[in-house]
């Protein structure tokens, strides 16, 4: 019975073309995020995956814990080649050599232009070039001092004093030095996720939504629930087909995507803790790097199978396969619009609709945070959990919904 139910959904000619449509967006978000470039010694510009293996190897010479010592070497290295002709030349070739010789120290420039800021929320991209030696063993303890003024000034009213000593308490908590590697990959991948993730649910919102309202639309209600499965294993088939292609279609994209991208720029740095990109510096949470991809996957998975359960739900109650499709794009876009109202309480809820669960690796970084029975946690622990079981919960509402349908 699953099936002939996943035979009539992709019976139709707009279904196939739908799978064809998130392939073709997939394959054209692969080739935005391979979109590397190297500068050789000749200061020229060399692009594709042979550029993406020197890059590769030139980070590689960096690899290491970031203990004092390589970071004075990296501010002694960066005023090194602030002090060469190239570097003072008003001539952008002679610009573009010297630049060739920082691009292996680069990941690590960010991070001390973020450490050095003038403020929590500051970057200045040539901050770098402003320390010296001495201010090597600043690094760490500065991301502390900055986040503490900015608790106690422009974000003295947003937090509550148990959720400033959490969150302080998380970043002394962090194990240092910190380990870099090359991790272009990683960073790569995390930057577009938000993207395949929100289309794979756009599409496969359009496919669900008409599995239990297309037997009202065919006219066929009176035989289907008249037959001897009708109302029970009929039904229980038609849940199943749509967990089933929510789960095939969703980890096909998201491992293509994956796979694509890891193999252009190499898996490299999986094992280093989230702080040491670009994106990750100011997360509370202590993970690596592999666990983020774990935690951003996994997000989105329990997303999309939770707006695919809500619109089939729509879909069953409505008859509507129209009012089901905007259930997906409901969800995603309207916090948007509503992320712009400065509110502790909006943000709050904001912070645990569902449309966090799939940029999980967008809002790493971000300080969502709850209290619950006395304790301060996170909101991508609450969302897990949350839509989990509210996944779980839909699955007999949908059941006893759609087996109770009236035949008129």
């Amino acid at each position: 019975m699953i099936k002939y139910e996943l035979k009539k959904i992709f019976s139709k000619t707009s279904s196939k073309i739908a799978v064809l449509l998130l392939l073709a967006i997939v394959f054209v978000i692969c080739w935005m995020t391979v979109d590397v470039s190297y500068v050789n010694e000749k200061g020229e510009k060399e692009t594709g995956f042979a550029a993406a293996r020197k890059l590769r190897e030139t980070q590689k010479e960096w690899a290491g814990d970031l203990d004092e010592e390589r970071l004075r070497q990296v501010i002694g290295e960066i005023r090194r080649i602030n002090a060469t002709p190239e570097a003072r030349s008003k001539n952008e070739s002679e610009n573009e050599i010297a630049y060739s010789w920082q691009q292996g120290i680069d990941d690590i420039r960010d991070l001390l232009n973020r450490s050095f800021g003038e403020n929590y929320r500051s970057y200045d991209y040539y901050r770098a070039d402003s320390l010296n030696a001495e201010d090597a063993a600043l690094f760490y303890s500065n991301r502390i001092i900055l986040l503490k003024n900015w608790l106690a000034d422009e974000a003295k009213d947003q937090y509550t004093d148990r959720e400033k000593e959490f969150l302080i308490g998380q970043y002394e908590s962090l194990k240092t030095p910190i380990f870099y590697d090359y991790m272009r990959g990683w960073s790569q991948l995390f930057d577009y996720s938000p993207k395949i993730i929100m289309i794979t649910i756009l599409i496969l919102g359009f496919l669900v939504a008409g599995i239990f309202s297309n037997e009202f639309a065919w006219k066929s209600d009176p035989i289907f629930f008249s037959t001897a499965y009708g109302r029970n294993k009929a039904v229980a088939a038609k849940i199943k087909a749509g967990a089933c292609m929510v789960t095939v279609l969703y980890w096909a994209a998201m491992l293509l995507y994956s796979g694509v991208v890891l193999f252009y720029y190499g898996a490299d740095g999986a094992a280093c803790p989230v702080q040491v990109m670009f994106s990750g510096w100011k997360s509370f949470f202590n993970i690596q790097i592999w666990q983020e991809y774990v935690l951003m996957a996994a997000g989105g998975y329990i997303g999309c199978l939770f707006l695919s359960f809500l619109t089939m739900l729509v879909s069953s109650k409505t008859k509507s396969t129209v009012l089901a499709v905007m259930v997906p794009f409901v969800l995603i876009f309207i916090p948007s619009f509503l992320g712009n109202l400065n509110s502790p309480v909006v943000n709050k809820i904001l912070g645990l609709l569902p449309d966090r669960l799939l940029q999980i690796s967008a809002i790493i970084g971000a300080f969502d945070l709850y209290e619950l029975g006395g304790k301060v946690v996170g909101a991508i622990p609450i969302l897990l959990v949350l839509y989990s079981l509210l996944a779980i919960l839909l699955l007999p509402v949908l059941y006893r919904d759609y087996r109770r349908k009236q035949i008129f």
